[in-house]
């Protein structure tokens, strides 16, 4: 009888892990595995498609840069008026569709030859692209329970992550010799990943029955900018998510600033974040069931983010010792402040958007994803490193700030006049999403 304690105890721990990791109900397993699926596809293309566009589609490294910037302004525009059609359709609808889409695009790419017909090609991927974050955030809304949502997310991302890591080294193959049709074969098993993901999404059973939505010109979805609690939220939202910035490109810019710390250390911490990035975002969203707990989890992220930017205050002639400690030190810190502030940014954009409007509004919070991708390396590279300890305690001071200002605009949010109710500008059309 003894001997058969330790068993049972085992095989509770690995049902707590399983129950903590995997979504509870059948709809939200087989959405996580269509992640997956779109993720290894992704991961494939972001392997491989720099050298296919360079080698094989004729575009130099100039005309492949301007292409993927106007790509990315077409994007940007374009995301408000496609959340108006998401919230008009229906979240799953609006998803499969964007994969397919995103389907034909990467078939398009596979082909492509010069620089007009790939920035087409890329703008109109591009679109589909960004429409699916909100997407995949409104739909993961309907598949949870009150209280799991931003858990389920913080799955979704986990599994996001495997499925790029895996697409990636699964295109590495492919990439080793210059055969034009071994190339396309990394677009093309992009392309048959995202057609398998959006099969699954169109069989899924929702439980919960589609709600009647308020239909509206696409181009009205600008007026949600007027919303400017929410705008606030969004803007000191997209200051807690320079992490992105900083993994990209503040921490191996120090690296090369710094004569103690070598060059090699800058894999090391990409290794480092991506795995407790898979290991622990579920743990760390598990506490994040309303908004009020959303809001703790931003002041958090300022916390964590500013003892990354604190410990990168290390002076340059700093002992090899002291500077690989602080840099290995500041990224488990700004990986600590990553999970926090995806879990906040989650519970706290999706709880404060109008149900009516939901697409809209989560289109209109990852803009400011959008907006920091596009001024945080200048941010960090003109004028935080120039300014060397004194700028990135002044960059520590701004994380703090943002996040006690995020505290106080979700008081500001809840007793904001009820986002319910139809505007004189809206269209008073009801229509009932598939």
């Amino acid at each position: 009888m003894s001997g058969a304690e330790p068993k049972r105890d085992g095989s509770g721990v690995v049902r707590r892990v399983v129950r903590e990791y995997l979504p509870g109900s059948h709809a939200g397993r087989v959405f996580a595995f269509s992640t997956l699926l779109s993720a290894f596809g992704t991961g494939m293309f972001l392997a491989g498609s720099a050298v296919f566009f360079t080698r094989q589609a004729g575009l130099s490294a100039a005309q492949l840069g301007a292409g993927l910037s106007i790509a990315a302004a077409v994007g940007l525009v374009a995301l408000l008026p496609l959340g108006a059609v998401a919230d008009r359709a229906g979240a799953r609808p609006a998803l499969v569709g964007a994969l397919l889409w995103r389907a034909l695009c990467f078939v398009a790419l596979a082909f492509v030859q010069g620089p007009i017909a790939f920035t087409l090609a890329a703008a109109c991927q591009a679109a589909a692209q960004n429409i699916t974050g909100p997407v995949t955030q409104a739909l993961v809304g309907t598949l949870s329970e009150e209280g799991d949502r931003t858990r389920m997310m913080a799955v979704v991302r986990t599994v996001r992550n495997i499925g790029f890591s895996l697409g990636a080294l699964a295109a590495a193959p492919l990439l080793l010799t210059d055969s034009t049709w071994l190339h396309r074969g990394v677009l093309l098993g992009n392309a048959l990943a995202f057609v398998a993901s959006a099969v699954l999404l169109a069989r899924l059973r929702l439980a919960a029955p589609g709600r009647a939505v308020t239909v509206r010109n696409p181009l009205a979805a600008f007026g949600a900018v007027r919303d400017w609690r929410y705008l606030c939220l969004t803007a000191l939202n997209s200051v807690l998510a320079l992490h992105m910035t900083l993994l990209a490109v503040g921490l191996p810019l120090w690296v090369t600033r710094h004569e103690g710390a070598p060059d090699a250390l800058v894999p090391v911490m990409i290794f480092v974040n991506t795995v407790l990035a898979v290991a622990f975002q579920v743990p760390f969203a598990r506490r994040v069931t309303d908004p009020r707990s959303g809001a703790r989890a931003l002041r958090w992220t300022g916390l964590a983010l500013a003892g990354c930017a604190a410990l990168l205050a290390v002076p340059a002639a700093a002992p090899p010792a002291v500077a690989i400690g602080a840099v290995l030190f500041a990224c488990v810190a700004l990986t600590a402040g990553e999970l926090w502030q995806a879990a906040g940014g989650w519970e706290l954009s999706y709880a404060y958007a109008p149900e009516d409007r939901r697409n809209v509004y989560l289109s209109l919070f990852s803009l400011g994803n959008s907006a920091q991708d596009m001024a945080g390396p200048l941010l960090v590279a003109a004028v935080v490193l120039p300014l060397g300890a004194l700028g990135w305690f002044m960059l520590a001071a701004l994380f703090v700030v943002a996040a006690l200002l995020a505290s106080l605009v979700v008081p500001l949010l809840d007793r904001r006049p009820s986002p319910g109710t139809p505007t004189a500008e809206a269209a008073a059309t009801t229509h009932t999403p598939g």
